[in-house]
C-alpha cells in the first residue's frame, strides 16, 4: 500500500511541478503563441491533458455506472 501511495504522490509532484514551471515561466496554455514565451513552447499540451483527463474520467464514471448495474442485477 505505502508503494502504491508513493507512485500517486511521484505523479501527481511530477504532473505539479511541470505546470508550476510552465507557469511561472509564462509558458502555460493562456492563448498566447509560443513567441510569447521567448519562442519556447510549453512543456506539456495542456489542452490535450484536458481533453485526455475527460475522456478518462467519462470512461471511468460509466465503468461504474456499469458496474453498478451488474451487480444490483445479480443480487436480485
Amino acid at each position: 500500500m505505502p508503494v502504491l501511495l508513493g507512485i500517486i504522490l511521484g505523479i501527481a509532484l511530477t504532473v505539479g511541478g511541470a505546470y508550476l514551471y510552465d507557469s511561472t515561466d509564462g509558458r502555460a496554455a493562456n492563448g498566447l503563441g509560443p513567441t510569447a514565451a521567448g519562442g519556447q513552447a510549453p512543456m506539456v499540451n495542456w489542452s490535450v491533458v484536458k481533453s485526455e483527463w475527460q475522456t478518462f474520467e467519462s470512461n471511468v464514471r460509466a465503468g461504474g455506472d456499469n458496474l453498478e448495474r451488474a451487480v444490483k442485477r445479480h443480487a436480485s
